[in-house]
């Protein structure tokens, strides 16, 4: 199917969506808080630099949206139907950063979180509650 809007719109609507402070960023932040965690954002000394990070905890916790991402087996990752050379060899690459950076971060000692869209938007209460409760254990 032929895109129904201009090229120069279409860079227009690509060049808003944000890499950071997300909605599902902003939730889990939110919830987070009143959870009792103090926590830093995007954290440039780290590899990857994670959404999230409890430095008490040596936690890391990345917010991934299921499109860019490619949250397995989960309805949002779905593959754009035009160029699905150039979106696959994207998505390829995406994933393949996500591992280093969490082996990475693994080897310096940070015990990784990864939080899906799609569960927060479902669930995030149990998703907090789960998530803090990881992350004392892993203490």
């Amino acid at each position: 199917m032929a895109d129904t809007i201009t090229r120069e719109r279409r860079s227009w609507n690509m060049s808003r969506i944000k890499g950071q402070n997300t909605g599902p960023e902003l939730q889990l932040r939110s919830l987070l808080h009143r959870a009792g965690f103090r926590f830093r954002l995007h954290a440039r000394e780290l590899p990857g630099r994670p959404d999230i990070i409890l430095p008490k905890y040596r936690a890391a916790i990345f917010v991934h949206g299921c499109f860019w991402h490619r949250h397995s087996g989960c309805r949002n990752a779905t593959m754009p139907s035009t160029r699905p050379e150039f979106w696959q060899a994207k998505f390829d690459s995406n994933v393949s950063r996500d591992e280093r950076n969490r082996v990475a971060l693994q080897v310096a000692g940070w015990t990784v979180f990864t939080v899906w869209e799609c569960e927060l938007k479902s669930d995030a209460p149990s998703v907090v509650e789960r998530l803090s409760r990881n992350i004392r254990e892993a203490t």
